[in-house]
């Protein structure tokens, strides 16, 4: 395992973070001149300082336990904007041209978002990315993280962040420690300075223990390593799928500015947030019922041909516009049987009625009415739409409802809908 220095994957998100050039060469000369990636033997990194690695490094990215290699991930980096079929096809092709040289990996669905984000800055955590070396618990890993998302250099393990070891403390830490209050840990907390026996306690609590046998006891907790951790399990990501219909009022490109921004604008309207090539978009809520402490990210995409099995489990909500071929590839084509699992949301203009079949699904779908547009221009924004917020905070709340009874909670989704 590389140390945090020369860590491939902090060195690709210092570059990102700083605009710094990232070069694939043909030695390990750091003044090299660029080749194409089939070609590259080496990458070089021109942030915090000018340095190549083999292009063929094994990072602490790992996709089911086997670590990723540098060439993948900044192929994953390059086709970041792409569609998943058009990523795919790039990745086959450079597979091609390199031969026995080597291989690039394709990325599942949620990992190749997972690996973007990080990479972006968005996050400081992966669940795919393991802890530097000497790193017990993460915490230097995540705080390497973020000086790298800030175009700093990475700190050495022990060194930099730390208190003791070898090497030259980062100024700004120094400042930072200088200004510290010292306090205690739990040992001088409970015990002070002189040792105190607690062994009764545990023989207090011994009938309030033996009526939860679900929970772990605490000898199985010490015997077991992977518990003794406490490490915190990840919530996933909950996942809204929208309709890829040319006609559906809610794409892609305009999804976000009215999910986050409570305000309709046109797909095809320049004010629209997103790209309209963007295969897959993430957005942040807050919800009160489930988490009141921090956001939630959805993750929003047009189709589920990208999906595993179990990510199934995880979709909350599905835009509609009516049209059962939406439904081909999805667990459950038939739509009744759809809805049954999972909240149905149509978006049509007010005043109209919807489709038939939308009316025929009953009230497993959702139906939303909004103000038909009235701006002069498809770049223009129209100021008296106030009553879309009223629309988006009602679908809001049906999804919230929809995914407490489904058994979302502050630390944990639901294994099956």
């Amino acid at each position: 395992m590389a140390s945090a220095e020369k860590d491939p994957l902090l060195l690709l998100r210092q570059s990102i973070a700083s605009g710094g050039a990232i070069l694939p060469t043909a030695s390990d000369d750091p003044a090299a001149s660029e080749v194409p990636l089939s070609q590259a033997t080496h990458l070089t990194f021109s942030s915090p300082s000018r340095i190549s690695l083999p292009i063929d490094t094994q990072t602490r990215f790992a996709s089911n336990d086997t670590p990723v290699d540098l060439r993948s991930i900044y192929f994953a980096w390059l086709k970041r904007e792409v569609a998943i079929p058009e990523y795919n096809a790039s990745a086959s092709q450079l597979n091609d041209e390199l031969g026995a040289k080597g291989q690039v990996r394709k990325f599942a669905f949620v990992e190749r978002l997972d690996l973007i984000t990080w990479l972006e800055g968005a996050s400081e955590e992966s669940e795919y990315i393991k802890p530097l070396a000497g790193d017990k618990d993460g915490s230097t890993s995540n705080a390497a993280a973020v000086l790298a998302s800030k175009g700093a250099a990475a700190p050495t393990i022990g060194a930099t962040l730390g208190r003791s070891g070898k090497g030259t403390l980062d100024p700004r830490l120094a400042v930072i420690y200088n200004s510290e209050r010292k306090m205690g840990d739990r040992n001088t907390a409970l015990r002070g300075i002189k040792p105190t026996d607690f062994s009764h306690v545990r023989k207090l609590g011994a009938p309030f223990m033996s009526k939860k046998p679900l929970q772990p006891s605490s000898s199985n907790i010490s015997s077991n390593p992977a518990l003794a951790t406490h490490q915190k399990p990840r919530r996933p990501d909950p996942i809204i799928l929208l309709s890829p219909s040319a006609s559906s009022l809610l794409r892609m490109s305009n999804i976000k500015s009215f999910l986050e921004g409570g305000q309709y604008v046109p797909a095809d309207s320049l004010a629209a947030s997103s790209s309209t090539s963007a295969s897959m978009l993430h957005i942040n809520r807050l919800l009160k019922d489930i988490d009141p402490n921090r956001p939630m990210r959805f993750i929003l995409v047009e189709g589920p041909e990208q999906f595993k099995p179990e990510y199934w489990s995880r979709v909350v909500a599905v835009f509609t516009t009516g049209q059962s071929w939406q439904f081909k590839n999805y667990k459950w084509g038939n739509p009744n049987e759809l809805f049954r699992h999972v909240l149905g949301v149509y978006v049509g203009w007010r005043g109209e009625q919807p489709p038939e079949s939308i009316r025929a699904w009953g009230h497993r779908v959702m139906n939303i009415g909004i103000d038909r547009w009235k701006g002069s221009a498809v770049n223009a924004i129209d100021s008296s739409r106030w009553r879309d917020r009223e629309v988006v905070e009602s679908i809001w709340k049906a999804v919230e409802g929809n995914m407490r009874n489904k058994g979302w909670r502050r630390d944990q989704a639901p294994s099956s809908i």
